[in-house]
């Protein structure tokens, strides 16, 4: 058993493990990630990144404007070129954007925005934190690029600061590996599942173990009041892994 830390705020204690375990192989390669996939076994997963756009100006009394340097302006531009820039993500397809329906392609969100202090206050700072989901088999470095190169061409000379804040790489193993073979003959999946959330298995995957994302409980009521796992599907997704624990450990 791996018990891991902070995985909803970025998979970070799965990295930190990655990063950190000092006896590569000496673990057994076959891992279920448990995650509420309804008793499906995925053996994909999106990745997720947190990018972070900070913007300085000069703070000034709102009565005399030329003494400052709005710093929120330049962020809405910036927020009008990623909107633009996730309308074209939308329409491209990425080699595996096949396995990912309804959503196909990378995702990006602007998630936050944080700015000013006061109405009468000409904004001194504004930060803008962005959210971007890459496929397996994706480069994060293109992309990051591409983002960033997107701002850059919307202000000009404008300057900014631009960070890598936190990371949750994709996952992906073979089709042919026994543990993902085995799970499916268990609950009978002759297709294939994926999730467009993220997981530890990213983390894990570049440790060196070969996951499968797999458990009971339904993604649609997780984050939001009242989240619950079926007592049936609790038991049967728990017989699943006892089954599997006898087959690959005994």
């Amino acid at each position: 058993l791996i018990f891991t830390y902070d995985e909803e705020v970025g998979t970070m204690g799965a990295r930190r493990f990655a990063e950190s375990w000092p006896h590569p192989g000496a673990l057994p390669k076959r891992t279920v990630i448990g995650e509420p996939t309804t008793l499906k076994v995925a053996r994909m997963h999106k990745g997720h990144i947190k990018l972070r756009f900070t913007f300085r100006g000069r703070a000034a009394h709102s009565g005399y404007p030329h003494l400052g340097h709005n710093a929120i302006e330049p962020a809405g531009r910036a927020i009008v070129a990623l909107a633009e820039l996730r309308a074209e993500l939308e329409r491209e397809r990425p080699e595996l954007g096949k396995y990912f329906d309804p959503v196909p392609f990378v995702t990006l969100n602007v998630a936050q925005v944080a700015g000013g202090v006061a109405v009468n206050i000409i904004p001194e700072r504004c930060v803008l934190d962005v959210g971007l989901r890459l496929l397996p088999g994706m480069e994060r470095d293109p992309m990051l690029r591409r983002v960033k190169e997107r701002v850059v061409d919307a202000l000009g000379v404008e300057p900014f600061e631009f960070e890598l804040v936190n990371e949750s790489p994709p996952m992906q193993v073979e089709g042919t590996a026994e543990i993902f073979g085995a799970c499916c003959a268990e609950v009978h999946q002759s297709g294939e599942h994926t999730i467009a959330y993220t997981t530890d298995g990213g983390w894990f995957q570049q440790a060196g173990l070969e996951c499968v994302v797999f458990g009971p409980g339904s993604i649609e009521v997780a984050h939001r009041p009242n989240e619950n796992i079926a007592m049936e599907d609790l038991e049967q997704g728990g017989a699943i892994l006892q089954r599997l624990v006898q087959r690959f450990c005994s």
